[in-house]
């Protein structure tokens, strides 16, 4: 993989938010749903995800900046590829920092590299690298389609992996969408033992709730006498449906709250449900009419308007 920045075409002082939303917009558009007959744009979104795997992880971040680590994520050799400190070979070398004094190489890397060089039965030395681990197999990418009462209740969801197993997922608090979980060895096999299988939350809109933030809004249909005299109505939720009390003379826009109705929360706890309220007229007038006969509202419901 190249540089993780340059396959997200984000900055090197790019933030989180930037990181995420690059991942996102190409995740969306390489995904293998969407180009089911393009095999490179299925290598291209593996790509992608293992970038955006390393860029959102803190440490692993910090490590490939300051150069410990590559863009897969392994360890890179000290001092370049067994060359020591500059590549001179021979008899006694002044090491600039040292004012020229023999020093002994094998105290000197003892704390970094665990013991001391050519310790005695040693058979590597120093600059001498054993053999590579083993490569673990590579991550398997998956999309997951969440319903939206299910996201908002952390209902557990079932998935089916590569391999045909199917496995039951606990759905994070402060899920959204694009949210991404790992799961460990769930991934392709390898010497060095499975890869991780990367699920990426795609949470469903719904009929008539809206979500914001962790909140829930709903536009409820009450009818006039319903407003004008006050009544108990029944109101969905995401939990079921509940008993909301209309005051009297309740007028189009009006919100209530239900607490604790909405998403839940990173932190613990759960948002609300905002209900504004939509009065509705009868379908035949004609009785509503008559009822009100000559009478006229002598208010001016757009006076904040200037009018």
């Amino acid at each position: 993989m190249s540089d993780p920045y340059a396959t997200l075409g984000v900055a090197r002082n790019a933030d989180e938010a930037a990181i995420k939303s690059a991942y996102r917009k190409l995740a969306k558009e390489l995904h293998p749903d969407r180009n089911k007959d393009n095999p490179k744009a299925s290598e291209r979104f593996s790509e992608v995800t293992r970038a955006y795997d390393l860029l959102s992880d803190k440490d692993k971040r910090a490590q490939f900046d300051r150069g410990e680590i590559d863009a897969e994520g392994n360890p890179r050799m000290p001092f370049g590829a067994g060359g020591g400190f500059g590549g001179r070979q021979g008899g006694p070398q002044d090491f600039g920092g040292f004012g020229g004094e023999n020093v002994d190489l094998g105290d000197l890397f003892e704390g970094l590299f665990g013991g001391r060089a050519g310790a005695r039965g040693g058979s590597a030395g120093f600059g001498r690298r054993g053999p590579p681990p083993p490569q673990r197999g590579a991550n398997a990418a998956y999309r997951l389609k969440v319903s939206f009462t299910d996201a908002a209740t952390l209902t557990p969801q079932r998935i089916t992996l590569g391999d045909g197993k199917t496995i039951d997922l606990s759905l994070p608090a402060g899920v959204e969408d694009g949210t991404q979980m790992r799961l460990k060895g769930k991934g392709q096999p390898g010497p060095g033992g499975p890869g991780d299988a990367l699920v990426t939350i795609e949470v469903d809109s719904h009929p008539f709730f809206r979500r914001d933030g962790d909140d829930i809004r709903l536009d409820l249909p009450v009818t006039l006498d319903e407003a004008v005299n006050g009544a108990s109505v029944k109101v969905p939720t995401v939990d079921g449906p509940v008993m909301l009390k209309v005051a009297p003379g309740s007028g189009s826009g009006k919100v209530l709250r239900l607490k604790g109705k909405g998403f839940s929360r990173k932190g613990g706890g759960r948002g609300d449900q905002f209900v504004a309220l939509e009065i509705q007229l009868p379908q035949d007038l004609a009785a509503l009419a008559e009822r009100l006969g000559d009478w006229r509202d002598e208010g001016n419901p757009r006076a904040r308007l200037g009018v």
